[in-house]
């Protein structure tokens, strides 16, 4: 790569951090967009797409280069690498950072089981609205994993999937990307509007523990931004001194290193022609990489220099752009080709989200049952904020410890998530889709054995009303 090229990708950043910022301004001003809260990043994301070269071409009469666009498909398949990476680094499951009932915290074992339970049932459903639509539509091999990469992914996990493809030269990708953005979008605002029905439900029947009527959204998650100085949250600890190290280049330098380290991982693998470990992803590598490093500085005993909360904004940072990069590259003509199975996917998908969560919660959760599924419901259509999003409207402030064992059960659920996720990207592949759902369906049903099990184990038997 020549320093012209590099000066090129640093502009055309530059033409993605303002279509960023403008989806923060329209975010912060548009009603519609705040009711609905769609991310500043997919509304700068879906700016440049309209006006890109595929619609209305402003960019191009502008002078700006056809290659940037190009730039921005592959973006989300690098920044997802250290995103999921940085997944383990500062991970304490045993800390919780306030006071809460030792007892309550047992729902974190089969909240965990009922999480990872209903992401492998997206992906059952997914592929098989796949064996619905064959004989319809050419499809290709891994349709029907985007439902559960844009669900419990999100947008930012839509680069896994491009990642993962153009890794085993498959030329669908950016087509598999493009409609794994499309889940995302068509999962957080439906997740939003699901959500809030099932509150004013819970409400109104007497299912909610802590109020009678659903709370007012709270203004600064509508803006996306908190104008007092007073109330805005810290970033997080600064834990080296800035004339050594910044903290934010300290931790950002952990992350990369397990980049590097998987990265070789990855090429000693297909040096070697071993079998299965020359086919895993390098964010797979990367996650691995990252829990023997974190391994390491625990031994050590300098654990305290690592902040979750820094490690997190970082790689926050990462999916933002990532995010914005997916939806302006999103390739309009061929995800509009899939779109009855797409939306008939969306759909299902948001039943058996919901009836399961639903079920599942109220059977197996002991305190606080509802304000505990909400904030899965959220996690499980959108991004972790938009399950706190939720919890918040029917726990405005925080008295539950349901915002304790959510984070908990979705920290575990996420790594087992990402464990997984390379498995049913490839087996359609090499085994076909009717074998990927028979092994989704095992693993969903293995799910809920073991939320059984933890259910019974942690509380005997449960019974809520």
């Amino acid at each position: 790569m020549t320093s012209a090229m590099l000066t090129d990708l640093l502009k055309s950043l530059g033409l993605l951090g303002s279509a960023l910022m403008i989806g923060v301004f329209l975010r912060s001003k548009l009603r519609f967009l705040q009711k609905t809260f769609i991310p500043a990043s997919v509304i700068g994301g879906f700016l440049l797409l309209i006006l890109g070269p595929q619609v209305l071409n402003v960019t191009g009469a502008l002078g700006i280069p056809l290659e940037w666009y190009h730039y921005y498909s592959m973006i989300p398949g690098i920044l997802i690498v250290p995103v999921v990476a940085g997944v383990p680094l500062g991970l304490r499951l045993g800390h919780t950072g306030n006071e809460t009932d030792p007892g309550f915290m047992k729902n974190v074992f089969p909240l965990f089981f009922i999480g990872l339970g209903v992401s492998m049932a997206q992906f059952a459903v997914g592929y098989l609205v796949h064996l619905m639509f064959r004989g319809s539509y050419t499809l290709y091999d891994q349709f029907g994993i985007e439902l559960g990469i844009g669900f419990v992914g999100g947008h930012g996990t839509a680069g896994t999937l491009g990642n993962t493809l153009k890794e085993m030269n498959l030329p669908y990708w950016e087509t598999s990307q493009g409609v794994a953005t499309t889940t995302a979008t068509f999962g957080i605002v439906g997740g939003i509007l699901i959500g809030i029905a099932l509150i004013n439900w819970a409400a109104r029947t007497g299912r909610t523990a802590l109020l009678d009527k659903p709370a007012d959204i709270p203004s600064v998650f509508l803006r996306g931004y908190e104008p007092d100085i007073k109330k805005q949250n810290s970033m997080g600890r600064e834990t080296t001194q800035s004339s050594s190290v910044d903290s934010l280049a300290f931790h950002a330098s952990l992350i990369f290193l397990a980049c590097g380290l998987a990265y070789l991982c990855i090429k000693g693998a297909k040096a070697a022609n071993i079998p299965v470990l020359k086919s895993i992803s390098v964010w797979a590598y990367g996650m691995v990489c990252m829990f023997i490093i974190w391994g390491i500085i625990c031994r050590l005993k300098i654990d305290y220099l690592v902040d979750g909360a820094v490690k997190s904004h970082i790689t926050g940072s990462f999916t933002e752009f990532a995010v914005t990069g997916a939806v302006a590259s999103l390739p309009i003509k061929a995800v509009a080709t899939y779109i009855v199975p797409i939306v008939v996917m969306c759909l299902i998908g948001y039943v058996v989200t919901t009836g399961w969560l639903l079920l599942l919660s109220k059977k197996l959760l002991k305190g606080y049952w509802f304000e505990q599924m909400i904030g899965t419901l959220g996690m499980a259509t959108g991004v972790f904020i938009t399950g706190v999003l939720l919890l918040r409207i029917c726990d405005p402030d925080l008295k539950s410890p349901a915002l304790t064992t959510y984070s908990l059960s979705y920290t575990v659920t996420s790594i087992v998530y990402f464990a997984l996720l390379n498995l049913f990207i490839t087996l359609p592949t090499s085994a076909g889709v009717l074998t990927t759902v028979i092994s989704a369906c095992g693993i969903s049903v293995a799910c809920l054995v073991g939320a059984l099990i933890a259910g019974r184990v942690c509380f005997g038997k449960v019974e809520n009303a």
